[in-house]
């Protein structure tokens, strides 16, 4: 076996136990909250909307960071430090006694961890370019299938032995993640770049290789908002339609449902994008996702909320992976930790905006009202889409127009 199918066979298996040890524990937040003294309705609302926003807005500023950092010292040892840093605080969230400690661990976790990032830098820089589409969008796939393991048993857990029980197996499962990349992987040597791509053209350096991706990394942005936009207010609408009793079982379910559809999602739209180009795809997803989040604010049982919720993540478990790929096509090898550094900058800072405001809008208006500006979001992404493709190809400028056109 080739070193870098080696290296993604371990890397995908971290990636699948440590999104276990995430969902372990995490989408049951309001309820954990709710165990700590926040009753209020309105005020729960506004404190899972800071759990939520907490951990990106620390991603954000240090993703760069750890992105250079990954550039120089090796892409492995960055996703050593991400699934060590994870367990340890999440093992300390387990002892929490108020909801401001368990915020201010939330700030900690984003600056050092970040598991997904290190995991796609590592294997965008390590798989041949003719493969990325498929070694990136199975990646994806780990995340989903890992989701929808973590979730359901997670909640099958937590309802047995307790909130504070899951987040120190949480702990014990990031554990796990860190042993198989430190056991399964090793640091593979970059393959010679010439200065020009396949069509002639120099590849940028310094700061010019940001702004070749920088219509990209705008739309990563927009995508993370939109896609996560609901999904610290999901428990909620849970709880709204079923009740609590066994709430959190039946909220760990719909997460693992949903992680069903992001795992076919993951393997069929990645696949799509070595063949179509992914704006294309990325379109189609859109459209797809934001029609199926209409019903989701109607439904008045779990009977209708659990199908329509597998199908609106389908589709949008299609536009983050294709949205990747694209970006590790237009960026050379020796810059990929910096430029997906970025990225999950961009992509933090579309998870901090999405539960601040959806925790607005939900507080002042209910939580129903979240699905419908969530439809709408997810249209607007379409024309953004086509920009940021117009923008790709004529590298940010003007064209004149042809004769015919």
């Amino acid at each position: 076996m080739t070193a870098w199918k080696r290296n993604l066979i371990f890397i995908w298996l971290a990636q699948f136990v440590s999104i276990i040890g995430f969902t372990f524990a995490m989408p049951f937040a309001p309820y954990y909250i709710q165990e700590l003294g926040i009753e209020d309705s309105a005020e729960l609302k506004i404190w899972v909307a800071l759990f939520a926003a907490a951990t990106p807005l620390a991603l954000a500023l240090v993703s760069p960071i750890w992105g250079a950092a990954a550039d120089r010292f090796g892409r492995r040892l960055m996703l050593l430090r991400a699934n060590i840093g994870a367990a340890m605080v999440l093992a300390l969230m387990g002892g929490v006694r108020s909801v401001e400690a368990l915020i201010a661990l939330r700030l900690l976790q984003g600056a050092l961890t970040g598991t997904f990032t290190a995991a796609q830098t590592m294997v965008a820089v390590q798989t041949p370019d003719s493969r990325s589409g498929a070694a990136l969008g199975s990646l994806s796939a780990a995340v989903f299938s890992g989701a929808m393991v973590g979730a359901f048993l997670g909640g099958w857990f937590a309802s047995v032995y307790g909130y504070r029980a899951a987040y120190f197996m949480s702990a014990t499962l990031l554990l796990a993640a860190f042993l198989l990349v430190f056991f399964g992987t090793k640091e593979l040597p970059l393959e010679e770049e010439t200065p020009e791509d396949h069509n002639g053209k120099k590849h940028p350096e310094g700061w010019s290789r940001f702004r070749v991706a920088l219509p990209i990394l705008i739309l990563i942005t927009m995508i993370a908002a939109v896609r996560h936009f609901d999904l610290p207010m999901l428990p909620l609408l849970v709880q709204k339609i079923h009740g609590k009793e066994d709430v959190a079982f039946w909220a760990g379910l719909l997460f693992a449902v949903s992680g069903v559809a992001g795992l076919l999602a993951g393997f069929i739209f990645g696949r799509m994008a070595d063949r179509i180009h992914p704006s294309r795809i990325g379109k189609f997803t859109a459209i797809g996702a934001g029609i199926l989040m209409i019903p989701q604010g109607l439904a008045q049982s779990l009977t209708v909320l659990f199908p329509v919720r597998f199908g609106m993540m389908f589709f949008s478990g299609g536009l983050e992976p294709v949205i990747q790929i694209w970006l590790a096509k237009v960026t050379p090898q020796k810059n990929r930790g910096f430029i997906f550094g970025w990225a999950s900058t961009a992509r933090s800072i579309g998870w901090v905006i999405a539960p601040l405001l959806s925790g607005v809008i939900a507080a002042g208006y209910g939580v129903r009202i979240i699905y419908f500006v969530g439809a709408g979001l997810f249209i607007i992404l379409i024309p953004l889409i086509s920009w940021s493709s117009r923008h790709m190809s004529t590298g940010g400028k003007k064209t004149p127009p042809t004769a015919g056109s």
